[in-house]
């Protein structure tokens, strides 16, 4: 007799393995290590986030935990401590369909300074504004925190988290990724910037224009480059 499919359950099994291949690739990329960061995908009433305390390479998808719009975890396994923000990313903001979670070298070490990054380079603008922001600490895995990190996206698409990472959101799996290694790699060009002095930042009226810029970034036809 033939069984019929569940698309829902389909789709969430391909959320599940999009989310692990993301979180292999994060610490592939060199921008997170072991099980200290996590990433999500945006699901029907909820998301799909790593579990707590595993090694990614021992995971497997049947281990990636669905999470309730309300905070109810369901699987085998628990979620990720962070799991509060990632819901109240996709909660604060629509346009967000993954969240990515690194403790990236470069990005951390600006944050345990409590230092955000200012308009030193154009590409600042690639995030929604003209810094990235960092957010005030809390410890992890509070709402506190949560409540900081979306304080910091306001306008935004990345935030700093003081004492802690990075965090970036994204249309797609995919695209939280890439966010999140372009802005380890400003974070690097901005630590090594501060070697050199005082920074040289670009004006408020530039940023403007290279924000708008951006809107048609990545667009066939579109600008910039």
């Amino acid at each position: 007799m033939e069984t019929m499919s569940d698309p829902a359950a389909e789709l969430a099994t391909e959320l599940a393995t999009k989310v692990l291949a993301t979180a292999r690739a994060m610490n592939a990329s060199g921008i997170n290590r072991g099980s200290a960061g996590n990433v999500s995908a945006r699901c029907e009433d909820g998301f799909i986030i790593t579990p707590t305390g595993m090694a990614y390479d021992d995971c497997k998808s049947a281990d990636m935990v669905r999470v309730g719009a309300d905070g109810t975890p369901t699987g085998r396994r628990k979620p990720s401590s962070e799991w509060r923000f990632h819901r109240d990313i996709y909660a604060a903001r629509p346009e967000a369909g993954a969240v990515v979670h690194t403790h990236s070298p470069f990005a951390t070490a600006l944050a345990c300074q409590n230092q955000g990054v200012p308009a030193f380079h154009y590409m600042v603008a690639r995030f929604g504004g003209t810094d990235v922001r960092c957010a005030a600490y809390a410890t992890f895995g509070t709402q506190e925190l949560s409540d900081a990190v979306i304080s910091a996206l306001e306008g935004r698409c990345a935030c700093l988290m003081a004492h802690h990472g990075m965090v970036v959101f994204g249309r797609d799996a995919d695209h939280a990724l890439a966010l999140a290694v372009e802005l380890e790699t400003l974070c690097e060009q901005y630590w090594r910037v501060l070697q050199l002095g005082a920074p040289k930042l670009l004006s408020a009226a530039e940023m403007t224009r290279v924000i708008a810029r951006f809107a048609t970034y990545g667009q066939q036809g579109g600008q910039p480059g």
